[in-house]
């Protein structure tokens, strides 16, 4: 398939556009936002399909043809680079999600695409990756609430329970671990700014090189920016 430097192809376009066009969103809005899940969609709706898109643009320059994607907590906001791995650069993509509603709403609307979204821990995926795709996920203030202050920087020294806190940070550890244990060396990661450390300290303990890209890319839902992380690369 022929590519445009900045754009994705028409044909992956359209089908971004296809899929973002068949989502529910009146049932993702009480998943995304406790109330006003409307006007939260209002807004984020375009936003995650034109940023989506260009993260997408991105990602496929870094991608070798035919590989494998492992995709940690996939929304709404992954689908351009889903549904781009497979179109652009026929590679295999396994997505996972632990919210089952979110889930069944957005296979739903992949029926034409070779996506499929896996309400499973990403633990469970079998074998090697060449890209791990973990966006705002350790830093999730739902799932890791006594941690998440602390990676924004607002944590409060008065209120900071440091037994829940070691809890979540064990935890956080071991999903790193678990993951990227399944990156091929090497390979790419894909996370925001804010959770670089846990991949860094990672690299650090296995002695694996590593290099971040210094270029940041904004992201449509949480707003964390986004970068690349070169693993294992001599």
């Amino acid at each position: 398939m022929k590519t445009n430097r900045t754009k994705l192809a028409p044909a992956t376009r359209r089908l971004v556009a296809e899929v973002y066009g068949r989502l529910d969103y009146g049932a993702l809005g009480p998943i995304y936002c406790y109330e006003g899940g409307d006007e939260f969609w209002r807004v984020k709706r375009g936003l995650c399909h034109r940023l989506g898109n260009r993260v997408a643009v991105l990602l496929r320059k870094k991608l070798p043809r035919r590989g494998r994607s492992l995709y940690v907590g996939a929304g709404v906001a992954e689908l351009p680079a889903l549904i781009m791995e497979t179109m652009e650069r026929d590679r295999a993509v396994e997505p996972y999600n632990l919210r089952r509603t979110e889930v069944v709403t957005l296979n739903r609307a992949c029926r034409s695409v070779p996506v499929t979204f896996r309400a499973v821990d990403a633990g469970r995926a079998k074998g090697l990756f060449d890209h791990l795709w973990m966006v705002s996920v350790l830093n999730d203030p739902e799932r890791f609430p006594h941690l998440s202050p602390l990676s924004y920087g607002r944590s409060n020294p008065l209120t900071l329970d440091p037994v829940k806190f070691n809890r979540e940070r064990r935890i956080v550890r071991a999903l790193v671990a678990c993951c990227m244990g399944k990156l091929a060396k090497p390979g790419l990661v894909t996370t925001t700014t804010e959770e670089v450390l846990w991949i860094a300290e990672w690299c650090h303990r296995h002695r694996v090189p590593y290099l971040v890209g210094k270029r940041y890319y904004p992201t449509a839902i949480v707003g964390d920016p986004i970068c690349f992380i070169q693993i294992g690369k001599e």
